[in-house]
């Protein structure tokens, strides 16, 4: 399991405090590690990361930003609670933005992106039935998506589908339970990490929309 989590790419420079903060705080949240509702203590979080409290507190406002946590005057900060009626909502704004960062993926990845790209889709092929717990699996969802996002070069793109991406995972993460197997969402990636790679840009955009229609699907059978 770690070994397919390795395939990450590396981040181009050792990110500030405050984002690495923000990063881990963002993922707890998403994965539901911090619960839905759970409130945020900054000193608390400060200690468990190994952070000072100032970039703790610099990654919460920013959370706020991404609607995965919310404060109230005199009461305190809190995991937002997760609203199935966003999901609509959010998967048509993914709906749109996934193909086309599929199809600029497509075009624009570097050689050293492609190989990349390769290389998870190798490891994620090689995932048979039971292979882990579905939460672990969800990871390589975040994983593939955020590989995607960034060969497509367009910073403001990339930013825009995280957060969506992230309140979508949220979401799937709460009804995982009722989930048969999510062994099948992943391994589609396969041929949708493949299309880019090989720069077959309408068959990554078909691919990319199929992949977030059928999310949804899934999500509305188990509600």
């Amino acid at each position: 399991m770690n070994a397919l989590l390795a395939l990450a790419p590396a981040e181009e420079e050792a990110p500030s405090q405050a984002e690495a903060a923000y990063r881990q705080l963002r993922d707890k949240l998403i994965m539901l590690e911090i619960r839905p509702g759970e409130p945020i203590n900054d000193g608390q979080l400060a200690a468990e990361l190994g952070f000072s409290r100032t970039p703790v507190r610099e990654a919460i406002k920013r959370l706020e930003v991404d609607h995965l946590v919310i404060s109230y005057p005199r009461r305190g900060t809190f995991a937002t609670t997760v609203d199935f009626t966003e999901l609509a909502d959010v998967s048509e704004i993914r709906e749109l933005l996934e193909p086309l960062a599929a199809r600029r993926a497509a075009a624009r990845a570097s050689e050293g992106m492609r190989r990349e790209l390769l290389k998870v889709a190798d490891a994620i092929a090689s995932i048979g039935p039971g292979a882990g717990e579905s939460r672990e699996l969800m990871r390589y969802d975040l994983m593939v998506h955020r590989l995607i996002y960034k060969a497509a070069a367009n910073p403001h793109l990339e930013d825009t589908l995280i957060r969506y991406d992230n309140l979508a995972t949220r979401i799937w993460c709460v009804v995982l339970d009722k989930v048969p197997s999510v062994t099948g969402h992943i391994t589609e990636h396969v041929d949708l990490l493949k299309a880019v790679a090989a720069g077959d840009a309408d068959k990554a955009g078909e691919l990319a929309l199929h992949h977030v229609t059928s999310f949804e699907e899934t999500i509305r059978k188990v509600l």
